[in-house]
């Protein structure tokens, strides 16, 4: 029996994490096994991939050919490792960012060749796309300020500017004209969100 892969995207601030481990919960409760992942990250290589990515400052010099050669390793792992093996035992597993988020950052706002990301994309996820991809609206400005009142400190690709993240969330709404997509209002309730995505889960695979 072959699982079940959802993602979760959407710019950064949107709520997407909070999302996934909402839907984790009750999944887990209702008896499904269910496996919580991130990207990059998500094996011990790509958790150290993920630290390369993040760390720094916005301006530092980061190759953007490097950039995401190391986001596709970073998949390339997670997928052999631990996505690919989940889905073939029947699990149903839970991703917060994948592929999407290549094509819409590195894609469309780093302006990378979209036939080169695809190819990419490809060989990295060894061709498998995600069944359901939950996206989460919200509008630029709305998202720097859940950033700022985070109180932490932003991490490189969150100090990107606004035109930045305007030409990702743009290339996401296009993406979400996908029918795998299912996208949802960013600026509702945690628990309103949470019961819409949980409808349409279940409307798809249940």
């Amino acid at each position: 029996m072959s699982g079940i892969f959802v993602t979760f995207e959407g710019i950064e601030g949107c709520g997407k994490s909070t999302q996934l481990l909402m839907l984790v919960d009750w999944l887990r409760k209702n008896g499904y096994e269910t496996v919580a992942t991130r990207e990059p990250g998500g094996t011990e290589m790509g958790e150290k991939i993920r630290a390369i990515l993040q760390s720094g400052n916005r301006g530092d010099v980061f190759c953007i050919r490097a950039e995401i050669l190391l986001f596709e390793a970073s998949r390339a792992q997670h997928m052999e490792e631990k996505i690919l093996p989940a889905l073939e035992s029947g699990k149903i597993v839970l991703c917060d960012r994948f592929f999407d988020s290549t094509v819409v950052y590195q894609g469309a706002a780093r302006g990378i060749d979209a036939d080169i990301v695809k190819f990419l994309n490809v060989f990295a996820s060894h061709g498998r796309s995600p069944d359901l991809t939950a996206l989460i609206d919200v509008d630029v400005g709305a998202c720097f300020k859940r950033i700022a009142a985070s109180n932490r400190r932003r991490d490189r690709i969150e100090q990107e500017d606004a035109i930045f993240f305007e030409k990702a969330r743009n290339c996401y709404l296009k993406l979400a004209e996908e029918k795998r997509f299912f996208t949802v209002d960013g600026t509702a309730s945690a628990e309103i969100i949470h019961e819409k995505i949980k409808d349409e889960f279940g409307r798809r695979f249940f």
